[in-house]
């Protein structure tokens, strides 16, 4: 099993990420694309294999290469800003068996109106021989072959205001190439969402959202897709809107933490814009999906999943409501 990684001015992270995986993979397989900050050298120190690749603005071609530099029976893909926390055994098992995709959590950090918090997904980074990637950016594996869990965990700093700054806007560059050429793909739209909201432009990236809705049944990232709908449906001031997705949504997904969390959040903005039926009706409703929230207790298997909604973020919550109904009726 060989680690592969394609880099550029990764000398931060890249030392902590191959050290985190060395003891668990025969190689590691570094492809750097255009370093200027010595990160080939770390990487060549750290026991790597250095390779070089001519960036050309597309994700896929540079992942492509390093598997076929690799060329091993099994690849882990791994990206420099990430690092392996558990699940190194889980990883040895699944490669002794036979040939199929496997899926790892990744948690990654970031930081939310002053907030640190961490949120998971789950990406397909275990490869056999053959498989391969399309897409410029938030690439694709390409295989008919089943795809399954495994119990191991990436770290990840990348979404971080600090490493943010510089990828926002090489992101939406490229995914508007890959638009221009998939206009009708859903995943596309579904990141551009996320970019626009990354950038604090809600009211577009509820434009993307719902175009990104039509994605077929079977979509792995739509409860994500989902629950950020919501969050900017109501930054965007369209209450409405986002109440009625939100019970259209319940029934699809009613054991997500997540889901009850951010339609307490919108049941607490209505409740300020409605306090003649604040009392009576929206904020009774509000404890009500944060109860729920503790009842189903933390979902890390669920995409886009944020660590805390089904225990400490939904407790606070409900403190801070009922202690101010309290005062209130007092």
């Amino acid at each position: 099993m060989a680690a592969t990684l394609i880099v550029r001015d990764e000398a931060r992270s890249i030392a902590r990420c191959i050290a985190s995986v060395r003891p668990w993979v025969d190689r590691v397989v570094v492809v750097d694309t255009g370093s200027t900050d010595g990160t080939a050298e770390i990487a060549a120190r750290a026991g790597a294999e250095v390779h070089t690749f001519q960036w050309c603005e597309d994700f896929s071609a540079a992942r492509n290469h390093a598997l076929a530099c690799a060329d091993a029976d099994w690849h882990l893909v791994i990206d420099a800003d990430e690092w392996l926390q558990s699940g190194g055994e889980a990883l040895r098992r699944f490669v002794a068996g036979p040939q199929r995709l496997g899926t790892i959590c990744i948690d990654s950090s970031f930081t939310a109106g002053g907030e640190a918090g961490s949120g998971r997904s789950w990406i397909t980074r275990l490869l056999p021989r053959g498989a391969r990637y399309q897409g410029r950016i938030h690439e694709q594996v390409v295989s008919p072959l089943e795809r399954r869990r495994i119990d191991v965990v990436f770290g990840h700093d990348g979404y971080e205001d600090a490493q943010m700054g510089r990828k926002r806007t090489r992101n939406r560059t490229l995914l508007m190439l890959d638009l221009a050429e998939r206009p009708d793909d859903p995943y596309l739209a579904f990141q551009l969402g996320r970019e626009a909201e990354g950038r604090q432009d809600v009211a577009e990236a509820c434009d993307w959202y719902a175009r990104a809705a039509d994605a077929p049944a079977g979509s792995g990232w739509l409860h994500e897709l989902t629950t950020r709908r919501l969050q900017c449906l109501g930054r965007a001031g369209r209450l409405d809107a986002a109440l009625a997705l939100a019970d259209d949504a319940i029934p699809r997904w009613p054991d997500s933490p997540d889901l009850f969390f951010v339609v307490g959040n919108l049941l607490l903005d209505r409740a300020i814009s409605d306090p003649a039926q604040a009392i009576e009706t929206w904020l009774p409703l509000a404890t009500g999906a944060w109860e729920r929230c503790l009842e189903i207790g933390e979902r890390p298997d669920l995409e886009g999943s944020v660590a805390g909604r089904g225990s400490h973020l939904a407790r606070r919550n409900l403190d801070m409501v009922r202690g101010q109904m309290a005062a209130l009726a007092a």
